[in-house]
């Protein structure tokens, strides 16, 4: 096309689209003189974020700020503890032939191959939970109550382990028999299958979790209609969240940890407060926390976290399929394990898990980091209160320590650091001082 034709096309479109009247000889419109005043410079308030995070962080010191510091500290070591203990339980398992034992037993009691694995898996989980009772005793009751955490007496925490006992045997025994069937029948492939139930059994807990299995730890009870009740219903409905009512539920009875959570999927989806933070939160605190817990849903957070943990699992399963194969090659006579497929071989797949989740700590905390630290500027911009969700995040300092170095903060948090959360609040109130809502209050500290 030449431009001399392109300049034509151009003319006869620009005229086609024209209106009419538009053509004709063209008529001054009147005038009106319109006067234009300068609008006022926004005001702008004296707001320094870092001097705002110190001071928030200054609030907890002293006794308090060692005690949560060595509390979470601890859990370092305790993480290396359990790998080692469990190391050692599968070695004896192993090496002494109980494994093989158990295996043997199952095999009496029933000739079909598929339910051998979960009266294998039973008697697995009965004496793993006894040779780690000691341990367990320690780092679930001993060791909270000697940093304030806990509020049972030790046959109320044995009722509540009891119940945590059976339901991880049921779903465990569930696991492995579809697993071992896997493996027979697919062979060199089963760690694919393995992925994939379970993935698939995740999805199944996080369904029923909140219906079924919380409300035999707690009793939970619908929020009485208040202002908070309607505004957290009022966020929930802008959000897309189905929710038709809030729940409350006595947390207290085990811990003063303060928390919520908008737990559930596929139809089961429920806003949940405990009643720590009722009780020692003030309704903006509690707005703020609910905001956070309202992000994790929006975003996708446990698809997301389901995605990742398959992949994962994938990755995880395919390494102790090599690994397994190679061991046994060395020491399964020694330790009566003929194949992969064998039950007895459950302990040194159980123990390679163990150690490759340590390994892992690094991935898996960054991943479940960042989804807490979106949930967080989601819940910032949600409801808006970025001063109550400072103080909010100080009061769960009585277990997570505050303000770790930055190599801490990305191999042992699963959240981001109190540090990181403040700094986060304030920034985001630095953004929007001329705000209204913000403008009226309350003052950070400076």
């Amino acid at each position: 096309m030449t431009k001399m034709t392109a300049w034509l096309l151009a003319a006869m479109l620009a005229l086609a689209v024209v209106p009419a009247a538009a053509q004709s000889v063209p008529i001054a419109a009147p005038t009106t003189h319109v006067e234009v005043e300068q609008l006022p410079p926004p005001t702008v308030q004296n707001f320094d974020v870092n001097k705002a995070v110190n001071a928030y962080l200054a609030r907890v010191g002293g006794k308090a700020r060692a005690r949560s510091d060595a509390y979470f500290e601890g859990g370092y070591v305790l993480q290396v503890v359990d790998v080692i203990y469990a190391v050692v339980v599968a070695g004896l398992l192993l090496g002494l032939r109980l494994s093989a034992a158990m295996r043997n037993f199952a095999q009496r009691l029933t000739r079909s191959r598929f339910w051998q694995a979960p009266v294998y898996a039973i008697l697995y989980v009965v004496v793993t939970t006894v040779a780690t009772l000691p341990l367990t005793i320690y780092e679930e009751f001993v060791r909270e109550h000697a940093y304030g955490l806990s509020n049972q007496t030790f046959l109320q925490w044995a009722g509540d382990f009891g119940k945590g006992f059976a339901v991880s045997a049921v779903f465990f025994a569930v696991l492995i028999a579809l697993i071992y069937a896997a493996m027979r029948g697919a062979k060199r492939a089963w760690w694919l299958w393995g992925t994939g139930i379970a993935v698939a059994l995740v999805i199944v807990t996080a369904a029923i979790g909140p219906v079924y299995i919380a409300p035999l730890f707690n009793h939970y009870t619908s929020l009485p209609d208040s202002t908070l009740k309607s505004t957290i219903l009022s966020e929930a409905r802008a959000n897309g969240i189905p929710a038709k009512d809030v729940y409350v539920y006595d947390a207290s009875r085990q811990s003063n940890r303060i928390t919520a959570n908008v737990s559930g999927m596929l139809g089961t989806t429920r806003i949940s407060l405990s009643d720590n933070l009722l009780n020692d939160g003030t309704p903006s605190e509690v707005i703020a926390i609910v905001g956070h817990e309202m992000g994790h849903y929006v975003m996708d957070h446990v698809a997301i976290g389901i995605t990742w943990t398959g992949l994962l699992l994938l990755l995880g399963f395919g390494i102790a399929d090599r690994v397994f194969r190679g061991l046994v090659g060395l020491f399964g006579g020694n330790w009566d394990v003929r194949s992969i497929d064998d039950p007895a071989g459950l302990p040194l797949l159980m123990a390679l898990f163990t150690v490759l989740s340590l390994l892992a700590t690094p991935i898996t905390n960054t991943l479940t980091r960042t989804q807490e630290a979106q949930a967080d500027i989601f819940g910032l911009n949600a409801v808006r209160q970025p001063d109550a969700f400072a103080t909010a995040v100080l009061k769960l300092s009585t277990y997570r320590k505050l303000d770790p170095s930055p190599w801490e903060e990305f191999v042992f948090y699963d959240h981001p650091s109190g540090r990181t959360r403040i700094m986060e609040a304030m920034r985001w109130k630095a953004e929007h001082l001329n705000d209204p809502d913000i403008e009226a209050g309350p003052i950070s500290p400076q």
